[in-house]
């Protein structure tokens, strides 16, 4: 049951600077940054085991396999999905396992054995070929780390709020190795303000749980690419890539949430998996792009490597499968899948660019475009900006035509469409309330 109007008050977390506050951060920092790890190390086995072979990503081994393995393994995929989410069901509990929802409604009480059940299923499926994010999992369980400590501390609503972020931002951190895009992301998207108050749990919780996760985990960038230059080139590109961004961002962050609104029921559960991934095994023998969340993708199209009408056919694709997989009861994060839409739009729109204005560099435009999307459908700015520097292991190269398309693509957005990908199952009446709770702190 949601605490409705009882949490909309300025926030107010008092002396949380007490010592069973920091040792709950610590306790939260090195159990998600564990957990964060041995759920990456599933993935990869399953990933491996039901993609065999010497390639080194999932693009390279789907692209090698046989097209009867892509039918069979995402049918496989389907029925493990609705088997699972049946299980799931029947752990029942009054609170959702949707994350932002939780934060908002409920001081961020999430149910324990649903929500890491659906952690580890995500992982599965994904690892599977399913064509969702990974970093739903390991932000799932830094939430419920960070639940399951504040119930032991007896935390008030407010710190537990807190808390629940940095746990999902610490989980984010420690997927992709980026302790300073996680705590932003912990603040700006999921708690709803860069309070300074705020800043230090959740770079604290992010930094540990980094620290931990590289114990097993490489500490490498995830994105490897050359740096750029800032020409007046590609500074009109950006400046065209981000309204184009903010427009796109806005249709799909709507159709997200049609298809989470519309998630099969009952039988249904079972039923619309397997149809939805056994289609999408179909489809990716001609197109194995579209397994898995998007990341070999994004990295062609950073390094220019992908042909102009195959990038036209994945900005369609691509985000199709997202929505069907999501909407079908796939578990699975959204982070990558947006970063991998706007990587595709960015990169059609430099090589169209590239054909009136000479010295656009397609790649550079396909890093604005991810950027740009990801501020606009996460509605976090300066998380997402970090996290692409983060991401890529660069930091001036790009900056000056990043940070045009971000807030062009974020005030369109904005302007439309108030909701992000994580709270786009929210009603207006909620998104007012949430609205209400926000802006006390920022008086």
């Amino acid at each position: 049951m949601r605490d409705g109007h009882r949490g909309l008050t300025a926030p107010k977390l008092g002396p949380h600077a007490g010592g069973r506050f920091w040792l709950a951060i610590v306790l939260t920092g090195l159990a998600t940054g564990a957990s964060a790890a041995a759920l990456t190390l599933i993935l990869q086995t399953v990933q491996h085991f039901v993609w065999p072979g010497t390639a080194a990503t999932l693009l390279d081994a789907a692209a090698q396999a046989t097209p009867w393995r892509h039918i069979i393994v995402l049918l496989g995929a389907g029925l493990v999905t609705g088997a699972g989410q049946i299980i799931l069901v029947r752990l029942a509990s009054s609170n959702s396992i949707d994350i932002a929802e939780a934060i908002w409604f409920s001081a961020g009480r999430l149910p324990t054995l649903r929500t890491l059940g659906s952690a580890v299923l995500s992982v599965v499926v994904v690892g599977m070929g399913a064509s969702l994010g990974r970093e739903g999992a390991p932000k799932q369980a830094g939430a419920v780390i960070a639940n399951v400590w504040s119930d032991k501390a007896g935390f008030s609503d407010e710190q537990r709020r807190l808390l629940v972020a940095c746990g999902a931002g610490a989980g984010m951190a420690a997927a992709y190795g980026v302790p300073l895009g996680g705590a932003l992301f912990a603040l700006e998207v999921l708690r709803g303000m860069l309070a300074l108050r705020l800043v230090l749990p959740a770079l604290l919780t992010s930094v540990i749980a980094v620290a931990i996760s590289w114990l097993v985990l490489p500490n490498a960038p995830t994105y490897a690419i050359f740096p750029f230059d800032s020409s007046a080139a590609n500074l009109v590109t950006a400046l065209l890539i981000g309204p184009v961004a903010g427009f796109v961002s806005v249709g799909f962050v709507r159709i997200i949430a049609l298809a989470d609104r519309n998630r099969p029921t009952r039988w249904r559960r079972l039923a619309l998996p397997m149809l939805t991934l056994g289609l999408l095994g179909l489809v990716s023998i001609k197109f194995p792009q579209l397994l898995g969340n998007g990341k070999d993708i994004v990295q062609l199209a950073f390094s220019d490597q992908v042909p102009v009408t195959l990038l036209l056919i994945l900005l369609i694709l691509k985000p199709a499968a997202t929505v069907l997989c999501l909407g079908s009861g796939v578990p699975g994060g959204l982070f990558t899948p947006s970063l991998a839409l706007g990587a595709l739009l960015g990169a059609v729109v430099g090589h169209t660019c590239s054909l009136f204005l000479p010295g656009v560099q397609p790649g550079l435009a396909a890093i604005i475009g991810a950027g740009s999307v990801l501020a606009a459908t996460t509605q976090g700015p300066i998380s997402a900006v970090v996290l692409i520097m983060e991401l890529s292991g660069q930091d001036r190269s790009f900056i000056a035509p990043l940070l045009f398309g971000v807030v062009i693509a974020t005030l369109v957005s904005r302007r439309i469409e108030p909701r992000s990908i994580y709270d786009a199952r929210l009603t207006d009446e909620e998104i007012a309330q949430r609205q209400e709770l926000r802006e006390p702190a920022r008086r």
